[in-house]
């Protein structure tokens, strides 16, 4: 079974940096795109960033020139850092990934399939 485990966030000031992990385990043949999204209290979620296997990258305008999303392919982790972090930032933050897993089936091979996986959750808080 295929899971997402985000790790990271916390409590930041104005101006602060913060990283985000997000670490695929399983039974994975790829990860197509990786996505960060986030949701403020009494909005709707709203994409962040995203990459994909080919490392084209997407952000939301308001995080332009501030965040990045690098990727570590080999350890199946994606990250968000989170530099000049602003108090609109506040949100919990939820990393998403497109991708291809496996069922071993023993002597009938290899059960293939594509899934859409959601991390559980980091909770970021600018504030002073």
């Amino acid at each position: 079974q295929v899971q997402l485990v985000q790790s990271g966030g916390g409590l930041v000031q104005p101006g602060g940096s913060l990283r985000l992990s997000c670490v695929a385990s399983g039974k994975i043949l790829n990860i197509f795109t990786w996505t960060w999204y986030r949701q403020a209290l009494g909005k709707e979620r709203e994409v962040v960033a995203s990459i994909t296997n080919s490392d084209v990258t997407n952000y939301a305008d308001s995080v332009k020139g501030r965040f990045t999303i690098p990727r570590d392919n080999a350890a199946n982790t994606v990250y968000l850092q989170m530099n000049n972090l602003k108090p609109e930032d506040t949100a919990a933050y939820l990393c998403n990934a497109d991708l291809s897993g496996y069922e071993d089936l023993g002597g009938d091979g290899l059960k293939t399939y594509d899934r859409n996986v959601w991390g559980q959750g980091n909770q970021v808080t600018v504030a002073s």
